[in-house]
């Protein structure tokens, strides 16, 4: 004979009645009924007016050890396998998140408690999160609570955290979701969450309904500082892009700043997004503005270079002394070469905006042989700046540069200047010095 399951049984209004039962047949076919969607089994054993209570029964999953005792009793009967995990669950719970439509549909015709939520959340919850739309739109329709708060202080617009659950998101709207309602523990809107998460398609739909694009949460962020301030893997890059386009253009402030004075461009820099720089930038985004550390833009992006090379951290340096931003100082210049030498595109446009580098044997020692042998005729180039000067080509352009410095996005397209000129004044890359 297998352990007790403990299932809290709803009588009327008063939740806190504890009914104990064996674990016989019926009720293992009933849950494992439940989590493959068989929803013959689930109407024979519910209609059943001694196991009717099952309909809102909760199960209790904290005792670990005595599930997996259980598990491995049953295993043989294949009644039930350890893969709910939540610790107290209900059948709404399971079939919403699971998609299970016409079990979800059967409960609810039957009287289910639609908005029960013993473990701190809600069915409707378990189904956005889950992205299941149909069961989180079946649920809506039996009246669901579309701005209930689970243990977390999160609306059920607040779960949508993934690219499918654009559909959830529409439904909750469709059925009285607040779009700018916040969570009661961070004070995040539904905006904050998907700009957060990179959820372009959620973004425009929130912004049709809306959404406050301003609005800070309790670490100061607005959506457009959330967006910014979320690590980034070169295969999301373009999605945080998309977003952040969209949130300018609707009119989110470019500089606003969280509870460390970082602004968007701080972030933008520190999670190497070379896109969102330039858009910001473009915006007018000040670009040698210091946070509460003393670091302005440039020293974020200059931290990070060697672990985010395949991010383009050389299009970020040269973005921003193109937009007039504060140079390392020359004295520093060897440590620099030390930690972004794996990435030579950014040396070269770093150290394109000195007219003069004094190269000692420093300087040659901080690049790692491997990384030397990698990348030869770049350091071989640079190296050789230690006996000659640089070129008068170069020295013009540094002249240049330093007399329209933070103008040259608006002055150079009037001079009528060649394509490779602008180019070249600009600090496009060569992969060489010279």
């Amino acid at each position: 004979m297998g352990p007790k399951i403990k299932f809290r049984k709803q009588k009327k209004y008063r939740s806190d009645v504890i009914a104990t039962a064996q674990a016989s047949g019926f009720i293992l076919q009933f849950w494992n009924a439940l989590l493959v969607g068989d929803d013959i089994t689930v109407i024979g054993i519910i209609d059943d007016p001694e196991y009717a209570y099952l309909i809102d029964a909760i199960y209790d999953t904290s005792n670990i050890e005595e599930w997996k005792t259980f598990r491995f009793n049953y295993r043989g009967l294949r009644l039930w396998s350890l893969t709910y995990e939540q610790e107290l669950t209900t059948p709404l719970h399971i079939t919403a998140g699971r998609g299970f439509t016409e079990c979800l549909r059967h409960l609810l015709v039957r009287g289910a408690r639609v908005d029960l939520a013993p473990g701190g959340t809600t069915a409707l919850h378990e189904a956005c999160e889950e992205c299941q739309p149909e069961c989180a739109k079946l649920l809506l329709q039996y009246r669901a609570k579309a701005n209930a708060a689970n243990e977390d202080g999160q609306m059920p617009l607040h779960v949508c955290t993934e690219l499918d659950s654009l559909e959830c998101a529409k439904h909750l709207l469709a059925f009285g979701a607040l779009i700018n309602s916040q969570s009661l523990d961070e004070n995040d809107t539904a905006l904050h969450v998907a700009a957060r998460r990179g959820l372009p398609d959620h973004v425009e739909l929130y912004l049709r309904h809306g959404a406050a694009l301003n609005l800070r949460n309790d670490e100061g962020n607005t959506p457009l500082n959330a967006a910014c301030s979320q690590p980034q893997d070169r295969a999301s890059l373009e999605r945080y892009s998309r977003v952040c386009h969209m949130l300018v253009s609707a009119g989110a402030d470019v500089e606003a700043s969280d509870a460390d004075n970082q602004t968007p461009l701080h972030m933008a820099c520190k999670n190497v997004n070379p896109d969102v720089v330039d858009l910001l930038l473009q915006n007018k985004a000040l670009v040698n503005e210091m946070d509460y550390g003393g670091e302005a833009p440039m020293h974020n992006i200059l931290k990070v270079v060697a672990y985010k090379t395949d991010h383009e951290p050389e299009r970020i340096v040269q973005a921003l002394l193109n937009y007039g931003s504060i140079r390392v100082w020359p004295g520093a210049l060897p440590k620099v070469l030390k930690y972004c030498c794996t990435s030579p595109r950014t040396i070269e446009v770093l150290f394109n905006a000195y007219d003069r580098l004094k190269i000692t044997d420093a300087w040659v020692e901080a690049v790692p042989p491997e990384v030397f042998q990698k990348h030869r005729d770049f350091y071989e180039s640079l190296f050789a700046l230690s006996q000659t000067p640089r070129c008068l080509q170069h020295l013009a352009r540094h002249r240049l540069r330093a007399f329209l410095e933070g103008r040259l996005h608006r002055v150079l397209p009037k001079l009528g200047l060649p394509t490779s000129l602008k180019n070249y004044i600009m600090l496009a890359f060569k992969d060489h010095m010279h």
